[in-house]
């Protein structure tokens, strides 16, 4: 058998999977493919994608022309946190059914578009268009412009059938219905950002927001976590655009850029380290004496608030090792950076969209030996957290059985955790629920398949 284990995985999954060597590289690794069939895949569908970067539009009605299953999938799935309204929190479904794929939706997205009209005051509705609705054929497009015409909001096609692709195809799809909201719009530049790919589960908005007000940034934007419609409005007469999550946001931003000349950064407010560099990357972006200095100042107090904590958890998990299951390449990346905080080595590091360019910066910051991973499965996740002996595993509430069935202790990074991993708080959090984890008794008494799992 070799490093990979391809005796025992699946053979068309080879080329998903890399394991780094000396001098090794990840360029001819295969991804931002279609899943493989039979391989369940942990990655979704288009629709998915698509609501779940519009759904934190708090003042959005989101209308899905599809069977129920479709609404219930991703409603409320993340905590997307707003401070005014909730409308965001209802989800609305055409529910459609056999007669209808026989004869049609488009009488029942009409009627819902009337009947939200009559019983709510949106400030925009967004309409996706589901796989059934794909293969039907209803014209989603001419009853949104209808719609439109009628009530004289802004009521945005969103054409995501799940068969159309995957996760980051509905990204893209969320992209192009934004813009399509933004240049309705077309503003002159005022000094301010941009902030593309938060969607505030647990108040990481309003922590980066306050951050860069102290450091004398003006936020013109949140796209899209705790948005409202009138701050949306705004979003063409931003100097900059500070790209958080890479693989949901990176598409749009290229198309602001090159639409509305607004320059983009990526940057990531995940681990100490990468906080202090965006947060100075951002005040470098003015080209402005006072903003930098505020910036270092702001820093300086921020890091000796909270070392002493981080060195007391450094000192409980050197040597662990860690396993990463993450959606987009630039979270596992960043998370490799926040576990070397730590002390801990990340010993199999995979994400369900990353791009090739991704994975060349995790084969630049990984160790030899390390196992990567596109799209993987649950039984690759086993596989590999047994062979190198994980500690832990930082994924999504999916992958947190597994963990815990193999005795592995767990760090809910993704959308349903209720405190924040954001910023210089979230790294002290972060650091907290790791030790916590890692360090609990409760893995002494663990068992599986009737003996101790070698750790």
């Amino acid at each position: 058998m070799d490093e990979k284990g391809s005796n025992t995985l699946l053979k068309e999954r080879e080329d998903f999977i890399s394991c780094k060597h000396e001098n090794g590289s990840n360029k001819g690794m295969k991804c931002d493919s279609n899943s493989l069939s039979g391989a369940i895949s942990q990655r979704a569908c288009v629709y998915c994608g698509a609501r779940v970067v519009l759904n934190p539009i708090t003042d959005a009605c989101h209308i899905v022309h599809g069977p129920i299953g479709c609404a219930s999938y991703t409603w409320d799935i993340r905590g997307s946190l707003s401070s005014g309204d909730d409308l965001y929190r209802n989800s609305f479904s055409t529910d459609l059914g056999e007669k209808d794929i026989i004869f049609g939706g488009e009488k029942k997205l009409v009627a819902a578009i009337d009947g939200i009209m009559e019983k709510y005051t949106p400030k925009l509705i967004f309409v996706y268009a589901t796989c059934i609705v794909g293969v039907i054929g209803d014209d989603v497009k001419a009853i949104c412009k209808t719609a439109e015409e009628k009530y004289s909001l802004p009521v945005i096609p969103v054409m995501a059938p799940g068969f159309a692709g995957h996760k980051s195809m509905g990204y893209k799809t969320a992209g192009n219905a934004l813009m399509n909201l933004f240049s309705r719009n077309i503003l002159p530049k005022v000094s301010g950002v941009n902030i593309l790919g938060d969607f505030n589960l647990a108040g990481e908005m309003w922590i980066i927001k306050e951050y860069l007000k102290t450091i004398g940034v003006k936020v013109i934007s949140a796209i899209t976590g705790d948005a409202c419609y009138d701050e949306l409005k705004m979003a063409s007469s931003a100097s900059f655009n500070v790209v958080q999550c890479a693989g949901s946001m990176t598409n749009l931003a290229k198309r602001m850029e090159e639409e509305f000349d607004i320059p983009f950064v990526k940057i990531s407010f995940v681990g100490l380290e990468d906080t202090k560099s965006s947060l100075l990357r951002i005040a470098s972006l003015f080209k402005d004496k006072e903003i930098i200095e505020r910036t270092q100042k702001f820093i300086k107090e921020e890091e000796a608030k909270i070392l002493p904590t981080l060195n007391r958890y450094k000192e409980n998990l050197k040597g662990k090792k860690a396993a990463i299951y993450v959606g987009g390449g630039f979270k596992a990346i960043s998370l490799i950076k926040q576990f070397k905080e730590l002390g801990i080595s990340t010993i199999l590091v995979g994400t369900q969209t990353g791009k090739k360019e991704d994975y060349e910066v995790i084969n630049s910051l990984v160790d030899d030996g390390t196992i990567v991973l596109d799209d993987a499965n649950p039984a690759e996740l086993e596989k590999f957290m047994k062979e190198k002996g994980a500690d832990i595993l930082a994924a999504g509430v999916k992958e947190r059985p597994l963990a815990y069935k193999l005795g592995v202790a767990f760090c809910d990074h993704n959308h349903e955790r209720k405190h924040p991993l954001a910023g210089f708080i979230g790294a002290v959090n972060f650091a907290k629920e790791v030790n916590d984890s890692v360090n609990s008794p409760v893995w002494k008494y663990v068992k599986e398949g009737g003996e101790n799992y070698e750790r």
